[in-house]
C-alpha cells in the first residue's frame, strides 16, 4: 500500500512522483503481457465486456425465458424420439406441455414464444413408425 498525498502537496505531482518511484525500483520491469497489445481493442464497446468473459469462463450462457423455453422443447422432442417405451415418451411430452401451458397463461420475458402444446398422440404415432 502506498503512503497517503501529505497535504499540501497537488495531487498530480504526488502521483507521478509514486509512479517515477515505482519505476525507478523495477515495480513494472517483467510484469506479465508486457509488450503485447491489449486483448479485444478492435472489438467496439461493451459495458458488459467483463460479464461475458465470466460468463465465458465459467462456461455458463443466458437465453430469455422464451428462447430457453424453445431450446427446451426441441430438446425434449429428441429425447421422446430416443425414448425406449411409450410411456417415457408420454412423460416426457406431458412435462413439455406443461411448461409451454404455463408460459402461455403467464407470457415470458423475450421474443415470442411462438409455441403450442405438442399433440401427444401423433409424438407417439411418430414414435412406433420409427420403430
Amino acid at each position: 500500500m502506498t503512503e497517503r498525498k501529505p497535504p499540501g502537496v497537488p495531487f498530480e505531482s504526488w502521483v507521478d512522483r509514486q509512479i517515477r518511484e515505482a519505476e525507478e525500483r523495477g515495480a513494472f520491469a517483467d510484469l506479465p503481457g508486457a509488450g503485447r497489445p491489449l486483448p479485444h481493442l478492435d472489438r467496439p464497446h461493451d459495458d458488459l465486456w467483463w460479464v461475458r468473459r465470466k460468463m465465458a469462463e465459467e462456461g455458463l450462457s443466458f437465453l430469455p425465458p422464451t428462447l430457453a423455453l424453445r431450446k427446451e422443447a426441441e430438446d425434449a422432442l429428441t429425447a421422446a424420439a430416443g425414448a425406449r417405451d411409450e410411456a417415457e415418451v408420454r412423460r416426457i411430452v406431458a412435462e413439455i406441455n406443461e411448461k409451454i401451458d404455463a408460459a402461455l397463461r403467464r407470457p415470458m420475458s423475450g421474443p415470442p414464444l411462438n409455441l403450442v402444446p405438442y399433440d401427444v398422440e401423433k409424438i407417439v404415432a411418430e414414435w412406433r413408425a420409427a420403430r
